[in-house]
């Protein structure tokens, strides 16, 4: 991902953060952000949202301070966000069920679903196109 594609993310997700009424946060405030793929098939498109983790770790300066978390099945970075405190979640499973790794971390960093952002390929969309939304379905 390009520099400038970072920023792009960066600021999508801060404005998504603050129109789903998510800001501003009283200080302490969590928020997990979890880029889902399968773990094993690093590089391919199907694994975008690890990819562009990886890319949100480095801009945040945490890209070297990953850590295995086995209660979630994932590696997990934490950094500061403003007052708040990011979860960066890379779940080490396949993406059919990096749901479980989402819903473990939710519990163990007690975390309400609109706390939580998830970072995936959309197949419907074109190559490098970002959206965001605000709930959903398995779909």
């Amino acid at each position: 991902m390009t520099r400038s594609g970072l920023g792009l993310l960066w600021s999508r997700l801060s404005r998504g953060m603050s129109r789903a009424g998510l800001e501003p946060r009283p200080p302490g405030k969590r928020w997990l952000v979890a880029g889902l793929g399968n773990y094993r098939l690093q590089g391919t498109r199907h694994s975008v949202g690890m990819a562009v983790l990886n890319q949100l770790a480095k801009h945040l300066n945490v890209a070297d301070q990953w850590k295995r978390q086995r209660q979630c099945c994932a590696d997990v970075a934490i950094t500061r966000f403003g007052e708040a405190e990011l979860v960066l979640l890379k779940p080490c499973q396949f993406m059919n069920v990096n749901g479980r790794s989402v819903a473990q971390a939710a519990k163990m960093y007690q975390l309400a679903a609109e706390d939580i952002y998830l970072v995936h390929d959309e197949l419907d969309k074109p190559l490098g196109k970002l959206a965001m939304k605000l709930g959903g379905s398995a779909r």
